[in-house]
């Protein structure tokens, strides 16, 4: 049984990146890293393909004219594993933390949004995939599979992962609460759509806390003014570069745990008292005593999606290609449905 007497300490990351740069955002990510560790900070959350940076161009460009930015991400973009895989593993055993962290991750010829967890011992123990990019993300980022929907067990306890509009899909919130997900990590991108976007985070990460009956740590990226000219010189754009961002933790009970962080850069802290699962499951466990699944139930498909599956071709079916025995024609098989009158 999981251990629902623990206490850590975690914290959510509202962070810029480095735009146009893996190592410059790299260095930032283990500059965050250290300094949470003096916080005595045991877990750690970063927002939505902070390395190298989110696809922020796609919003407010328009396809014709986002080639140049696209292959500049592809140059910048993590391969799993290479250099970031393994410095991040460093520093997370080096400060015998749990790190969370999303990126930009190519695979030969495509781009993934990609979520990493690696335990504290500095083993990655879940690589997965954005299964559905959302609206302009599409032009952009290739599709998950259900292999990357599940829970894992770290030095913090059993965690689960989504990005952005991932948890508006119920059922991969089911497929990661069924799990017993104990800290759920949100990733968003922020410094998108305005104060509506806050909004909806709130709502949306709160409920999940009480759906779901754990904690929540939800990061968001900020841009500063400077970095808006970055992605685009056209300054009527930059409104749509600007808010949205809800850096939290959220208990079981849905109740913020600090106050959660809306502008600049910083670390949300909190401690999480695993009690608190317990005492929100006895009232509704929605995967337990709360569930019905003899009316209704969720399949998943877990398995590795894969371009290619080679089937050998076994003796036995050559030597059926000759076989005389076998009808030549469709119209000579016995009972045909297609032929009978």
């Amino acid at each position: 049984m999981l251990n629902y007497t623990k206490n850590i300490r975690a914290a959510a990351a509202q962070i810029s990146p480095v735009l146009f740069s893996q190592q410059g955002t790299m260095e930032k990510v283990l500059d965050a890293i250290a300094n949470a560790a003096k916080e005595r900070v045991e877990l750690i959350v970063f927002p939505e393909t902070f390395v190298p940076y989110y696809p922020y161009f796609s919003f407010v460009e328009p396809p014709v004219l986002m080639g140049k930015s696209h292959l500049k991400l592809y140059q910048e973009a993590v391969t799993v594993p290479g250099k970031v895989t393994q410095a991040i593993a460093q520093a997370a055993k080096t400060h015998g933390m749990v790190v969370v962290l999303g990126v930009n991750e190519r695979e030969e010829g495509s781009l993934y949004n990609t979520q990493l967890i690696f335990d504290a011992d500095g083993a990655l123990v879940l690589k997965r995939r954005k299964i559905t990019p959302t609206y302009h993300e599409r032009m952009v980022w290739g599709q998950g599979d259900g292999a990357g929907l599940k829970t894992v067990d770290t030095a913090v306890g059993r965690l689960g992962a989504l990005a952005c509009w991932e948890h508006y899909n119920p059922l991969a919130r089911y497929a990661l609460m069924a799990q017993h997900e104990q800290i759920h990590c949100g990733q968003f991108p922020g410094s998108m759509v305005g104060q509506i976007f806050t909004d909806q985070m709130e709502v949306t990460m709160r409920h999940h806390a009480l759906e779901s009956g754990c904690f929540v740590i939800n990061a968001t990226g900020w841009l500063t003014a400077e970095q808006k000219l970055q992605i685009t010189t056209d300054e009527k754009m930059h409104q749509a570069l600007s808010g949205g961002c809800y850096t939290a933790i959220i208990s079981p009970e849905g109740k913020h745990l600090c106050e959660p962080i809306a502008e600049g850069e910083g670390l949300a802290i909190a401690d999480l008292d695993f009690s608190l699962i317990t005492k929100r499951k006895r009232m509704m466990d929605s995967v337990g005593h709360y569930a019905r699944p003899d009316l209704l139930q969720l399949t998943l498909n877990n398995q590795p999606w894969s371009a290619l599956e080679a089937n050998p071709v076994t003796p036995n079916a050559i030597a059926a290609v000759g076989d005389p025995e076998l009808p030549e024609t469709i119209e000579a098989l016995p009972n045909n449905p297609i032929f009978s009158h």
